[in-house]
């Protein structure tokens, strides 16, 4: 019901936008995070937004070179990363919640998507 796409092979500096597309259901009343695994690390909360866009909130480690965005006509979720480094590398989840009052806790969202792979060579 969700699926995010959009990674690949990139170079360090560069930017990239991970699309999240949800079927099956109507997005438009759920909150929506992101999260991302590097090789042998815990998944980690990057950024998440509210069902109307009204809020956005961003990991510490990554703010202002991320932005998230949504399209609910679309059922997408976006997640623009600029200025690519190679600690970037990971899995990069979507995943949405319908009461999400914890953002960058896992167990907040209960639909999760497969992920896209992001390598950042330097």
């Amino acid at each position: 019901q969700l699926q995010a796409f959009g990674g690949g092979l990139v170079q360090a500096g560069d930017s990239l936008r991970l699309s999240c597309a949800a079927s099956g259901r109507t997005f438009s009343n759920y909150s929506v995070g992101w999260f991302r695994q590097a090789p042998g690390k815990d998944r980690e909360f990057v950024a998440a937004i509210t069902w109307s866009s009204a809020r956005t909130y961003y990991a510490e480690s990554v703010n202002g070179r991320l932005s998230i965005s949504r399209d609910n006509a679309k059922n997408m979720v976006y997640l623009q990363i600029n200025t690519l480094k190679p600690e970037d590398t990971a899995v990069y989840y979507c995943a949405a919640g319908l009461r999400v009052n914890a953002w960058g806790r896992l167990s907040s969202y209960n639909i999760w998507g497969q992920g896209t792979l992001v390598t950042v060579s330097s």
